[in-house]
């Protein structure tokens, strides 16, 4: 049997991308840390990157191409669950939307060194931190020179139905970014870039995961996402038999 050389090329394609993220993403660790938010090389006008993902979709995760303006088929797919006019399905399409977050480049204190790291968090971190830009008595806490630490507390989850809890505390004291050459050279021009990091489908690619995941006992292709869903998670109401759920899905595509 001949190799598949494109199974290969994924296959390798996904472990640098999986290396790629152990590397440049950074996560608080349980306890106190400090980090200094810093302007992003591929978006300078902009630190806060605001990236869409489905969870969880046949126990894989993608990035959503309406995180760069382009058509998206599981949300299209929402979009006609939403208007079916049955609760049950509007609540399916709304739990199936992609889900925001945001990614900004940051320097971990203490750690200069080993450069730009991308901290992904939720809303409210989001909230909070737009909150203290937008007061004048803070201002612009990226700007290199005039901007301010970022004290981040990590709680991690204290057991079951326990969530764990992220909080932050902007710094009073003005700070430059650096005092390093080096270190502020790599800062600036050496990032990560989330484009690397997150490789966005294509429109067919997520068709299909989406196809497999309301499907799962039909037979699937290479590259596909084949997992069985949670079992919490429900075909649309009305969709029960595994050909009725190929028929929903064929109707949204072929109207």
């Amino acid at each position: 049997m001949a190799i598949d050389l494109e199974a290969i090329k994924r296959k390798l394609n996904q472990l640098q991308t999986t290396g790629a993220r152990r590397d440049n993403l950074w996560k608080p660790e349980p306890g106190k840390q400090v980090v200094r938010i810093v302007p992003y090389q591929y978006d300078r006008n902009n630190p806060f990157q605001e990236l869409y993902f489905h969870y969880d979709l046949g126990k894989k995760n993608y990035l959503s191409p309406i995180t760069h303006g382009k058509a998206d088929p599981v949300v299209e797919f929402c979009e006609k669950l939403k208007n079916s006019g049955n609760s049950d399905e509007w609540k399916l399409g709304k739990k199936m939307e992609p889900k925001m977050r945001t990614y900004v480049p940051v320097l971990i204190r203490g750690k200069e060194s080993e450069g730009v790291k991308l901290w992904g968090f939720g809303k409210q971190v989001y909230t909070e931190l737009l909150g203290v830009i937008a007061d004048p008595d803070y201002g612009d806490i990226t700007d290199p020179m005039g901007g301010r630490d970022i004290l981040v507390e990590f709680t991690p989850s204290e057991g079951a139905g326990q969530f764990p809890k992220t909080t932050i505390r902007v710094k009073p004291n003005v700070t430059p970014m650096t005092e390093d050459k080096n270190v502020a050279e790599n800062a600036t021009n050496n990032q990560p870039n989330l484009t690397d990091i997150f490789k966005e489908p294509s429109y067919d690619d997520l068709k299909a995961a989406l196809e497999n995941w309301l499907n799962p006992e039909a037979d699937s292709t290479e590259g596909q996402a084949t997992a069985e869903p949670k079992k919490e998670e429900a075909a649309p109401v009305g969709v029960n038999k595994v050909d009725d759920v190929g028929k929903a899905f064929d109707d949204l595509f072929n109207e």
